[in-house]
């Protein structure tokens, strides 16, 4: 009977982090092969957009690709969201030590990848808002459509042709949702 010795966030840090892209999930590392180029495009236009809004009205920080959150100890969970931000007012007076990010921010995009299984997105969407994140936005570039989940039953979704907004989690953000994907 073979046994999982499960890595801690720290340990992720040290051993794994500087050669992988990886995420921990409940103590076990989880190597990622890279985004695909339209993955990466997306994901860096949505980026740009709201870089723009908060950086314009000092709403708080904004995070790139691949930037570890620990949102769960014992066993350790680190995610790395495509997109993330966090309110001004949810910022500690002193920012942390501590390699990944201590706790979810306040918004989670993920872009799909076509290998993508429902099972781990909803797990992944699970984890986020059970640790605190106030909004996820699920991006599908195929479908073209954003899902917009504020708690596990509160899910809507906005097509191409709708306009999305970031409510109380980014105030002022709106944009049209085909400016995701403009080509």
């Amino acid at each position: 009977m073979s046994t999982v010795s499960l890595v801690t966030a720290e340990e992720l840090w040290e051993k794994y982090s500087h050669k992988h892209r990886c995420e921990l999930i409940a103590g076990e590392v989880v190597i990622m092969s890279p985004a695909g180029w339209r993955h990466g495009e997306i994901g860096s236009t949505i980026h740009g957009l709201l870089w723009e809004h908060v950086r314009a009205n000092h709403l708080g920080k904004l995070f790139g690709a691949e930037t570890g959150f620990l949102v769960e100890r014992d066993p350790d969970t680190v995610r790395a969201p495509d997109v993330a931000f966090i309110a001004k007012q949810n910022l500690p007076a002193e920012m942390p030590e501590t390699a990944f990010w201590p706790g979810a921010p306040d918004l989670v995009v993920e872009v799909l990848s076509p290998d993508d299984r429902t099972a781990a997105v909803d797990q992944k969407i699970r984890t986020w808002l059970n640790a605190g994140a106030k909004l996820v936005w699920v991006v599908d570039p195929e479908l073209e459509t954003v899902t917009i989940y504020r708690s596990p039953t509160d899910v809507s979704i906005v097509s191409r042709e709708g306009r999305l907004a970031g409510n109380d989690s980014l105030a002022g953000f709106e944009c049209d949702v085909r400016e995701f994907f403009a080509e």
